[in-house]
């Protein structure tokens, strides 16, 4: 089955949440009638915005409503595994609506594999992250007081179709994380690309190296 990446650039989540499931919907369905599909990677970025898991905690989010409205933020509950979560421009966010079956992937070798693509474009930009036991998504420093997230990854499947998918601190205003316990930690720090280099990046350059690493571990064409 073919696999198509698409840029949706800046994007407001409800529409780009409604979008996926709309992909989602429609591969499952497709799946269980042996019909023809495809698979869909997209990026985006999104307006502030917190996303609380169906295991996350509310008292996570650290706002009420008001002071939400105040840094012009929202909050969604939604349908993905995992805690409370910050997206907002400058942050890469890439959500992969494939069928794992076509790649023989398992829930945790694909998220094995989403976390490997991320290790490898920092390693790119001379930055060495790593994975942290018991806690998902891409790190800096994992074996320090300093440990911090560059990477959160909160997925969902169903009959082995995923969708939501993974967000990659590049230009990110990381101020936005203090307002919440980042996927539930209290201990552990956030940080970007941006702030690990100490200059801007180019996030045209960050998506094509994703999509090169990703198109690579998938092993697409």
């Amino acid at each position: 089955m073919k696999t198509i990446f698409t840029d949706w650039g800046l994007t407001p989540y409800a529409e780009a949440w409604e979008h996926q499931t709309v992909l989602f919907d429609t591969l499952v369905g497709a799946k269980l009638n042996n019909e023809v599909y495809e698979n869909h990677i997209l990026f985006c970025e999104h307006p502030h915005v917190y996303t609380l898991g169906r295991s996350g905690k509310d008292n996570n989010m650290l706002l009420g409503e008001e002071q939400l409205r105040a840094i012009d933020a929202t909050l969604f509950h939604i349908d993905r595994g995992g805690d409370i979560t910050y997206h907002g421009p400058g942050q890469l966010v890439c959500y992969p609506i494939i069928n794992l079956e076509e790649y023989n992937l398992g829930l945790k070798e694909y998220i094995h594999l989403l976390e490997e693509a991320v290790i490898r474009v920092c390693a790119s930009y001379g930055i060495i992250a790593g994975r942290l036991e018991k806690a998902t998504g891409v790190w800096l420093d994992k074996d320090s007081s300093n440990v911090r997230k560059i990477c959160a990854i909160g997925v969902r499947s169903s009959h082995f179709v995923t969708m939501h998918g993974l967000a990659f601190n590049i230009n990110t205003d990381l101020r936005y994380f203090s307002y919440i316990h980042p996927c539930g930690f209290i201990d552990k720090g956030v940080t970007s690309l941006q702030k690990e280099l100490g200059h801007k990046v180019d996030m045209v350059e960050v998506k094509l190296l994703l999509q090169k690493e990703i198109s690579a571990l998938l092993h697409l064409d």
